[in-house]
């Protein structure tokens, strides 16, 4: 299973939708009008709509293998003191004395300037089962980063973004 939000399952459908409707179309026409200009060994047009096609193509499986195999996690539905998949984690930076708050969200969310990191990252890893007060070290190619944790949360939305 892959977890995610619903938001993330919302983002990912959309994205099918869009290759499903707009683009394997468009592409197929590309395709039929590049095969009007006659030998195909040496059509550069025909070439490149197929290379196009195939990648349309693998991400539309990609897409729904995830979509088929995701394990939705509303967040809002989630409490306790434990970090957990979509837990909103505010950490003090021990070194920069400096606090940063991140959400914990799945692979196809995770957008590091809107404070998501995926759960499969370093920091995620370390923080999945620590509760608030509980100090951790992480290895960065920077060298070693202490932090502590100041607060854990469970919210429907992180950020001023809309849900969908």
């Amino acid at each position: 299973m892959i977890p995610m939000t619903p938001r993330g399952l919302g983002q990912l459908q959309k994205e099918l939708q869009s290759l499903l409707t707009i683009d394997r179309p468009a592409v197929i026409e590309d395709i039929a009008r590049a095969r009007q200009y006659g030998d195909l060994s040496e059509n550069a047009e025909y070439h490149a709509a197929r290379e196009k096609q195939r990648h349309i193509e693998d991400r539309i499986r990609q897409l729904e293998h995830k979509i088929n195999n995701a394990n939705v996690i509303d967040v809002a539905t989630l409490s306790g003191p434990k970090i957990v998949f979509g837990a909103i984690v505010t950490l003090y930076d021990e070194d920069k004395m400096k606090s940063s708050t991140y959400q914990i969200v799945g692979m196809d969310e995770a957008d590091l300037a809107q404070k998501k990191i995926a759960i499969d990252s370093a920091l995620a890893r370390e923080l999945i089962g620590k509760e608030e007060g509980a100090s951790i070290e992480l290895s960065t190619p920077g060298g070693e980063k202490h932090y502590v944790i100041e607060k854990v949360e469970y919210k429907a939305h992180f950020g001023s973004e809309n849900p969908f």
